[in-house]
């Protein structure tokens, strides 16, 4: 039992030390290089300014300008509202939101997921005025609107297997 001890103690020690040397050489000790955030939601309109709210605010760690904030809030609010009309259709079901910030890098990736009725052609669901609910008035601009928001769009579907969203912004360019 006590060379256990004494091998934890000399592990503790060599741990502390290598700490000491890692903050000397200016490297960031016990930082991670990225931080996360998930959340699960109902498919629920109402939802969409919740998600938008919690998306500006786990941004805000970047320290981005009230324009780039309400960039995001404007494509994860599309990115939400086209998994409730288009992936769930109205019905239940449940939408991931995830983001993740790079400080080093300044730079924001957020995906909004869902297990709906999935996209059949997404290349034509990106074009400008597409809609798959012309009869409710929908302007088929939410992935344009996305894409003029943030930096880049990346959209992965498959009919039946629902849709990923990620969104990504450098923030202060």
């Amino acid at each position: 039992m006590e060379e256990t001890g004494q091998t934890v103690q000399e592990t503790q020690k060599v741990q502390a030390e290598q700490i000491g040397q890692n903050e000397q050489e200016g490297k960031n000790v016990g930082m991670p290089e990225c931080e996360t955030m998930e959340l699960i939601m109902e498919s629920r309109s109402e939802n969409e300014e919740f998600a938008r709210v919690v998306a500006a605010v786990f941004a805000s760690r970047l320290d981005p300008t009230l324009e780039e904030l309400d960039d995001i809030k404007t494509a994860v609010s599309e990115a939400v509202t086209n998994a409730v009309i288009h992936g769930y259709r109205g019905q239940e079901g449940k939408i991931y939101l995830s983001a993740t910030a790079w400080e080093k890098e300044r730079l924001l990736s957020v995906t909004v997921r869902d297990e709906g009725v999935g996209i059949r052609d997404v290349e034509q669901a990106m074009e400008p005025m597409f809609t798959t609910c012309p009869e409710d008035g929908r302007s088929g601009m939410g992935f344009s609107f996305m894409e003029a928001f943030m930096d880049r769009v990346e959209v992965v579907s498959a009919p039946g297997k629902g849709t990923s969203v990620t969104m990504k912004k450098k923030i202060g360019r």
